[in-house]
């Protein structure tokens, strides 16, 4: 388990391309027309890429929801009050939330991760994993939304989730999130890490109406300015750290602890995309074991995929975060690995393959 962000980088390294190639072949020859079953195969072909040319492996899967608290939720952004962020850890330890409904629908671990909740720890419970970094960021408009330490150490949370995640036998991960305002500083990271407008990534998060997006907005742009000379350095984690959130920089952590480990990791909606954006400003070879998981529905996310040049896996009009698209783009991901895996070849199945 790295120590260290110096460390964890050291550790990741981009995904071997020559083996897809290999992928590619073994795919054609299973039984049906080359390429027939589409987005199915480009997921069986990265996946046996990550694996170092091994048999591609899902499960066991575990996604990870990380939540915490925003100091720019005092700025009216959000319908719904900060008390909230608890009372959906609460829920999703109790199993009532979407998430646990999709994890146990597709066979998927589930485990809760207070990364900066406001208020007393806690009590323990099976669910939980990792340790509290700090209790909420501050306002990101009046200041850094958190120090340079505090969102490394929040950073090697992440990271150490993947690794513990690993050393259990776990094969591929999924983020989630929950904190309420934490559309705020997504789009303020998406707007320093991709040069967007905060006009055109802002949504309404929560529901808010035009006035409130409108409002939301300005706020991201006077975050911004504030912190332009931050930006203009391109210096990705002292980005995250002015930006940013406690929850959104453990979710850039497990995705750079996934690379580290080389393991697959869903990446779920607008504040994972976040996340990854800010891991993949940090080390950009996290890109070959991440996959972009929903379109959100949140109608800044097709500028930010345009920005990315990546494709979501589903679109089915999802917003609600927590993992939800996580959960469904793993069990796809287990049907192309099944399909790699399991389908017969042309030669077992004495099926002439017409070549």
């Amino acid at each position: 388990m790295p120590a260290t962000l110096r460390e964890l980088l050291a550790a990741i390294t981009p995904v071997d391309a020559t083996l897809f190639p290999v992928a590619q072949a073994h795919l054609d020859n299973l039984t049906k027309p080359r390429g027939s079953l589409g987005r199915l195969e480009e997921l069986a072909a990265r996946l046996f890429v990550i694996r170092g040319g091994k048999a591609p492996v899902v499960d066991p899967a575990r996604i990870y929801v990380c939540a915490g608290d925003h100091g720019v939720a005092a700025a009216g952004v959000s319908l719904f009050p900060q008390e909230v962020t608890r009372q959906m850890v609460a829920n999703f330890l109790a199993g009532g939330a979407g998430i646990n409904v999709l994890a146990d629908t597709a066979g998927i671990d589930l485990r809760v991760v207070d990364a900066g909740c406001l208020g007393e720890p806690f009590p323990s419970h099976p669910r939980f994993a990792g340790a509290r970094v700090a209790s909420g960021t501050a306002n990101l408009a009046e200041g850094p939304a958190m120090s340079r330490v505090t969102c490394e150490k929040a950073l090697l949370l992440g990271a150490s989730l993947a690794a513990e995640a690993a050393a259990s036998g776990i094969k591929a991960l999924g983020t989630g999130d929950m904190g309420i305002a934490n559309t705020t500083p997504s789009t303020a990271l998406f707007c320093a890490y991709l040069g967007l407008e905060p006009e055109t990534v802002t949504g309404p998060g929560t529901g808010l109406d035009a006035s409130g997006v409108a409002r939301k907005a300005a706020i991201v742009a006077k975050a911004l300015r504030l912190h332009c000379e931050i930006v203009s350095s391109g210096d990705p984690v002292a980005i995250l750290a002015a930006l940013g959130g406690l929850e959104i920089a453990c979710l850039a952590g497990l995705v750079l602890g996934a690379a580290a480990q080389k393991l697959p990791i869903a990446v779920d909606g607008f504040i994972s995309t976040a996340g990854y954006v800010a891991a993949r400003a940090i080390a950009p070879a996290v890109a070959g074991y991440a996959f972009i998981s929903h379109a959100s529905a949140e109608p800044g996310y097709a500028p930010i995929m345009y920005a990315l040049g990546q494709k979501p896996l589903l679109d089915l009009g999802l917003r609600l975060g927590e993992g939800t698209g996580a959960a469904l783009a793993l069990f796809l991901m287990r049907a192309g690995a099944n399909i790699y895996n399991d389908m017969a070849t042309f030669a077992s199945a004495g099926v002439d393959s017409g070549a």
